[in-house]
């Protein structure tokens, strides 16, 4: 029988060295995960990186930090490669990398919308692309998307348009990979209590995705926190195997489809 827990394993993070992917990375280690690459996408979030690696190999695994833009098919190629040769191999692999634009559709400008699509879309396919080239049989990839995708709502146009095409990526990636045992899914969490949040949104606004999960009033902030994330995302990469090719909305009921 295929052993589908976290123990062992190896595990690659896009987007790890901070917040949700930060996170993430100390409790799959803390699940007894051998060794994690984390990855980060500027200089900018280095130190993050470092104490990120510094955590996960106090808590006994190794721990290993890549810098790259993902925004080109060869970056990603290159970060699964490099990924690879220092894990020995990739039995997880979880994309968080996003980028988050409020504004009105007749005001996004072509560059724009170009840096949108290729964070949140093209990243994720070319993401999607190389784990099927080099995850492990049985292995598990999953993407963060966003829970805006079951949302009527103006303004937020170019975050949600180009995070919906990974619904078709997962599932199409979910149907090649399944022979080979890897299952893949997408989750899809509310406003989460971080920095990218607090940058786009108005005081009102604020104010309004506080209270508009029906779990509002139970959270300390109103909003998804990121350790309410981590358990999803270590159940789907573990003992949640058999859920492929799905995108999970994880909000409190803050949106539903």
């Amino acid at each position: 029988m295929t052993d589908h827990s976290i123990k062992g394993k190896t595990a690659l993070i896009a987007g790890g060295a901070k917040n949700l992917g930060g996170l993430l990375a100390r409790d799959l280690a803390e699940q007894g995960a051998r060794a994690i690459a984390i990855h980060y996408n500027s200089p900018a979030s280095q130190a993050d990186a470092d104490e990120t690696v510094a955590a996960i190999q106090a808590l006994g695994a190794k721990a290993f930090a890549f810098q790259a833009d993902l925004t080109t098919a060869t970056a990603v190629e290159n970060l699964f490669n490099d990924a690879k040769a220092a894990l020995g191999a990739i039995d997880i692999a979880v994309n968080t990398v996003g980028k988050v634009l409020k504004k009105p559709i007749a005001e996004i400008s072509e560059a724009e919308y170009d840096e949108m699509s290729a964070v949140n879309a093209k990243a994720a396919f070319f993401f999607l692309k190389e784990a099927g080239r080099t995850v492990s049989d049985n292995g598990k990839v999953c993407t963060l998307v966003t829970s805006l995708l079951g949302a009527y709502t103006p303004f937020y146009s170019s975050y949600a348009g180009t995070k919906a095409p990974v619904e078709h990526f997962t599932r199409a990636a979910s149907k090649e990979f399944g022979e080979r045992g890897i299952s893949v899914t997408a989750i899809g969490p509310g406003p989460m209590d971080t920095p990218f949040f607090y940058g786009q949104e108005s005081v009102e606004a604020q104010a309004y995705h506080k209270s508009a999960a029906a779990l509002s009033p139970h959270s300390k902030t109103g909003l998804t926190d990121i350790q309410d994330i981590v358990p999803w995302i270590r159940f789907l990469v573990s003992d949640g195997w058999w859920m492929t090719g799905q995108t999970v909305l994880v909000n409190g009921g803050y949106t539903t489809k």
